[in-house]
C-alpha cells in the first residue's frame, strides 16, 4: 500500500514518530475522525515528507531527552519547509520540547517530573488556538509523561495552559502555525483529549473529514493493478482468519482468477480448524483454495525448540518454503510462475515487529516478530503484496463488509499466524500438548459462544502451561497438566484489558475442562492487561 495513494493529499495528517508507546493511538484517533493519518520515522528525510504532502504534521512523544546525544529530530530544512507551505505543526510531549529547542527556546530537566494523571488549567485570556473551542473546559485532567520541561519559549510563542505544579502544559504561535502539548491527548486518561484533537484539526487547521474505507478499496485496487502485470499470477496465503481472507477477497477483486490461494495445515491449528476453514472458503466465500498438509514438515522443524522468537522464525521460513513449492505447482498449471505473495499483515503487526529504517519505527523496542513481518527470510523469492498493512483490525472488518464478507465471519476472533506454537510455552512437540490444548480451547470458545458473550470479547483462547500439578480426580492422586484461559477486550489490538467473566461461567468452564480433557487437573485465568503483557503469551 503506497502511503501517497491513501487520501487526498490536502487532508493527510502525518505523524513523525519519536518512539512513544502511544504513537499508534494518535494515528488511530485521527482516523476515527474520518481523516487519513500516517506514521513515519521521525528522522525521515525531508524529501519523504514532501512526497506525502501533508496538511498537518504531528511530532510524537518519545523516551528521549532533547539534550541526549543522538536524540532523534526532524530533518534539516523542516522548519523552513512547513512555514513555506503553511503546514500546521503540533508537538506532543517530546515533540513540544523539540519545537521549543529548535526554534530558540530553552528546555531543561524539570525540578518535578510529571507522570500519570494531572490537572491543567487553560489561561484566562486564551482566545482561539488549541483551546478556542468553548466545549473544552478551563480545567481538565490529562495524562503526563515527561521529565524535561520548557522553561523559556521561542520568540512569538505563548503559554496557553499550565499544570497544577505550574509547568508549561501547552504552547502556541498561531501566526507561525506551531502548537505544542506537554501531555498526551490521544490517551483516554486525558478527558478532553479527543475534543482538543478534533478542534485542532477541524477548526484550527481546516481539515475536511472524508476518508472512507470505500476510498481505501478503490485506491488499493489501483495500486495492485499497477503492481501486478496483466499476465502475472499471484498466490495468497490463507490462514482462515479475517485478515488474510479480506486481503484475498480484495486482490481477487483486482486481478480475478490470476489469484491462487493456499491454505496450509501446519499441525498447529485449532480443533477441526482445517475442515471448518475449507468449508468456509469453498461454500461461503467462493475462493479457489488448495489445501496443503505440511504437519510433518513444521513439527519436525520445531521439535526441541523452546525460544519464542526462534519458533516464529522457523514457522515463517517454513511457510515460505511451502509457498515456493505451491508456486511451482501453479506454474505447471498456468505456464507462468507466480511472482507475488499476498499476506494479511496489519498495521499493529508492522508496529510491534519494529521494521527497519524508512518503515516508520526506529526509536522503539521490538516487542515480537510476526511470521508475516519480521519472520520472513531475507532471501525470499516471492515479492510481497500487503494491502492491509496500514490498517487496524476494526478498519479491516469494515473493509470486509464492503467486500460482502459475512458479518459473523468478520467478527471472528484473531488467530496468530504461528498458531498454537505461541500458546505452548516451551517445546510444542512435547507429549500430547497440542491435542490437550485443542480440546481445552474448543471447550472454552464454545462455552463463550453458548453464553452469548463472544462478540463482547476481542480475543479468547487457552494456553498449555509447561508444568504439572498435583490434583485429586476420581478419588485418586493425579499429577497432570495446568492450562490457562485468556480473554481480552480491545479496539485495535494495540492495548487490551482482560475480560471480566461471571464467576459462575468460570466455574462451569473449569469443571468441563477438568472432567472432559484427560491430562488436565488445574485451570488458571490470565487477568493481565496489555501493557504490561502482550495478548498472546509468546
Amino acid at each position: 500500500m503506497e502511503p501517497q495513494t491513501q487520501a487526498k493529499k490536502s487532508n493527510v495528517v502525518l505523524i513523525l514518530d519519536y518512539g512513544s508507546q502511544y504513537t499508534h493511538l494518535i494515528t488511530r484517533r485521527i482516523r476515527s475522525l474520518s481523516i487519513f493519518s500516517l506514521t513515519i520515522n521521525g528522522t525521515s528525510s525531508l524529501d519523504t515528507i514532501k512526497e506525502l504532502d501533508p496538511r498537518v504534521i504531528i511530532l510524537s512523544g518519545g523516551p528521549h531527552s532533547v539534550h541526549a546525544e543522538g536524540a532523534p529530530c526532524f530533518p534539516p530544512g523542516f522548519i523552513e519547509y512547513v512555514e513555506s507551505r503553511g503546514i500546521h505543526v503540533l508537538g506532543i510531549c517530546y515533540g513540544l520540547q523539540l519545537i521549543v529547542q529548535k526554534l530558540g527556546g530553552v528546555v531543561k530537566i524539570g525540578e518535578k517530573h510529571e507522570y500519570g494523571r494531572m490537572e491543567i488549567e487553560v489561561g484566562k485570556n486564551v482566545i482561539g488556538g488549541l483551546f478556542g473551542n468553548t466545549e473544552i473546559g478551563d480545567k481538565q485532567v490529562v495524562w503526563m509523561s515527561h521529565g524535561d520541561e520548557a522553561v523559556k519559549l521561542p520568540e512569538g510563542f505563548e503559554v496557553v495552559a499550565r499544570s497544577s505544579q505550574g509547568a508549561v502544559a501547552a504552547i502556541e504561535n498561531r501566526e507561525r502555525r506551531f502548537y505544542g502539548l506537554q501531555y498526551h491527548p490521544e490517551v483516554t486518561h486525558s478527558t478532553e483529549g479527543m475534543k482538543t484533537l478534533r478542534h485542532f484539526l477541524f477548526d484550527v487547521c481546516g481539515i475536511t473529514a472524508g476518508w472512507k474505507m470505500e476510498d481505501v478499496l478503490e485506491e488499493e485496487i489501483k495500486v495492485i493493478k499497477g503492481m501486478v502485470g496483466p499476465e502475472d499470477h499471484v498466490i495468497c496465503a490463507l490462514s482462515g482468519g479475517v485478515d488474510s481472507t479480506v486481503a484475498a477477497k480484495l486482490v481477487h477483486k483486482a486481478i480475478g482468477d490470476r489469484l491462487h490461494c493456499v491454505f496450509v495445515d501446519n499441525g498447529l491449528l485449532r480443533y477441526k480448524e482445517r475442515e471448518r476453514v475449507m468449508d468456509l472458503f469453498e461454500k461461503r466465500l467462493h475462493l479457489p483454495v488448495t489445501c496443503v498438509d505440511a504437519t510433518e514438515e513444521f513439527l519436525s522443524k520445531l521439535k526441541g525448540v523452546t525460544e519464542p522468537e526462534m519458533k516464529r522464525k522457523i514457522i515463517g521460513k517454513e511457510f515460505i518454503n511451502i509457498f515456493d513449492l505451491f508456486a511451482h505447482d501453479v506454474e505447471k498449471k498456468v505456464g507462468k510462475k507466480p511472482t507475488y505473495l499476498v499476506q494479511g499483515t496489519l498495521y499493529p503487526d508492522v508496529i510491534e515487529s519494529c521494521p527497519p529504517p524508512g518503515s516508520g519505527r526506529t526509536h522503539s523496542h521490538t516487542i515480537k516478530s510476526h511470521h508475516n513481518v519480521g519472520g520472513l527470510p531475507k532471501d525470499m523469492k516471492l515479492k510481497l503484496i500487503e494491502p492491509l498493512k496500514l490498517l487496524f483490525k476494526d478498519e479491516v472488518r469494515e473493509l470486509g463488509k464492503i467486500l460482502d464478507i459475512s458479518e459473523d465471519f468478520l467478527k471472528r476472533h484473531p488467530f496468530p499466524g504461528p498458531g498454537l506454537a505461541v500458546r505452548i510455552p516451551g517445546d510444542v512437540t512435547a507429549g500430547n500438548s497440542l491435542d490437550i490444548l485443542r480440546q481445552v480451547d474448543e471447550i472454552f470458545i464454545q462455552s463463550i459462544r453458548d453464553a452469548k458473550i463472544y462478540d463482547e470479547i476481542w480475543q479468547a483462547f487457552a494456553v498449555f502451561l509447561p508444568v504439572k500439578t498435583v490434583g485429586v480426580q476420581g478419588d485418586q492422586r493425579t499429577h497432570s497438566h495446568a492450562v490457562a484461559l485468556r480473554a481480552v477486550t480491545s479496539q485495535d489490538g494495540m492495548t487490551a484489558d482482560w475480560y471480566y467473566f461471571d464467576f459462575k461461567f468460570l466455574d462451569d468452564v473449569s469443571r468441563k475442562i477438568c472432567n472432559s480433557v484427560r491430562g488436565v487437573n488445574r485451570v488458571l485465568l490470565d487477568i493481565t492487561s496489555k501493557p504490561p503483557s502482550t495478548i498472546e503469551w509468546e
